[in-house]
């Protein structure tokens, strides 16, 4: 008995004859083309949607565009990255592009796997988020084709980018947990360990923003700095480690909420409480930053509207490739939550 014969697939010319239209008025209305009237886009979107008609990526990359965008996320368990997500696609939503993500894993050769594969599949932009690939690799991959970068602060005139004013953001933290009373005051950084890209990473900014305010409140003395990671790993180990000091620290500045989730956790584990013993706040305020079991204090960088931005910026780059790069930095603001409190006596 022979398998039966697979389904054929719906074509353009299929398409062009139940809407009663050429191929060409077909071909105008899937590429959001001038000199298609209104009555003619409805005919061939109701004969498009009728007929289950789905257009090869492959053959609209040939034609020009395949209306792909490709988002590399650094750690998908990070979660202020979602966050970033959602505002992409929320600005994405009224158009015909579709987003595709890819998983960096915080290193350069996974990156550069993932941002090449995303170039070779024709997509018509890409929005790196957090990369830690050298800048000229960057450049390299926006001189293929358009793209934005997320929370980078260097410049290039090769793409844009999008990020939050991180200096601000450390000083907002340091500067609450001072007039609560706090002087020693602690920071658990992300650690980087190439100095030639130190200068553009969030992380960097943050942990000299930190030094900054408080060398401004005369706590010069009590800077304090613990290298881990931005996981919650990395937080547990550095709290671990200042827990463990004889002179420990009242508050705690973690760098990420994700760090500040381990910090609670070895608080916790030590028999100690949260503010009564240790003040912790955080950066990103993610979701789960306002539960009510853990009411975090976090700086709010506003991921969605971050995201927002990307995509608004990557449209623009890919209607006009050559246009000038554009940076935009948002200002951050602080949300006191119960986490933080003046100093026990």
């Amino acid at each position: 008995m022979e398998p039966p014969a697979s389904p054929r697939r719906v074509t353009i010319v299929d398409v062009a004859r139940h809407a009663q239209v050429s191929t060409t008025a077909v071909s105008k209305v899937l590429r959001n083309a001038y000199g298609a009237s209104p009555e003619m886009r409805a005919k061939v979107r109701r004969a498009i949607e009728e007929l289950g008609y789905r257009p090869l990526a492959a053959a609209r990359g040939l034609r020009g565009r395949t209306y792909t965008i490709g988002v590399m996320l650094p750690d998908i368990r990070n979660p202020f990255f979602p966050e970033i997500l959602d505002g992409i696609t929320g600005c994405l939503e009224d158009t015909d592009y579709q987003v595709l993500m890819g998983p960096g894993g915080n290193g350069e050769k996974a990156e550069a796997r993932v941002t090449e594969a995303m170039i070779d599949r024709g997509m018509d932009g890409l929005i790196l988020v957090a990369p830690v690939s050298p800048r000229t690799h960057l450049s390299h991959v926006a001189s293929a084709v358009p793209t934005v970068v997320v929370g980078r602060h260097g410049h290039s005139p090769a793409y844009d980018t999008v990020g939050d004013d991180d200096v601000a953001g450390a000083a907002l933290v340091v500067g609450h947990l001072a007039e609560l009373g706090h002087r020693r005051i602690a920071h658990i950084e992300h650690h980087e360990t190439d100095p030639t890209r130190i200068a553009e990473m969030p992380n960097a900014q943050r942990a000299g923003g930190y030094r900054q305010a408080m060398r401004d409140l005369g706590l010069d003395e009590e800077i304090d700095v613990i290298s881990t990671s931005y996981t919650q790993q990395g937080g547990y180990e550095g709290a671990k480690e200042l827990l463990a000091r004889r002179r420990r620290p009242t508050a705690v500045f973690a760098g990420a909420d994700i760090v500040a989730m381990g910090v609670l956790e070895a608080v916790s584990e030590a028999g100690l409480s949260v503010p009564g013993d240790l003040s912790v706040a955080g950066y990103d305020n993610t979701t789960f930053a306002a539960l009510g079991q853990i009411s975090l204090t976090s700086v709010d960088q506003a991921g969605g509207e971050i995201g927002r931005n990307a995509a608004r910026l990557l449209l623009e780059r890919i209607e006009h490739r050559g246009k000038p790069s554009v940076q935009v930095k948002l200002s951050p603001t602080l949300v006191v939550r119960r986490t933080t409190a003046p100093p026990s006596a």
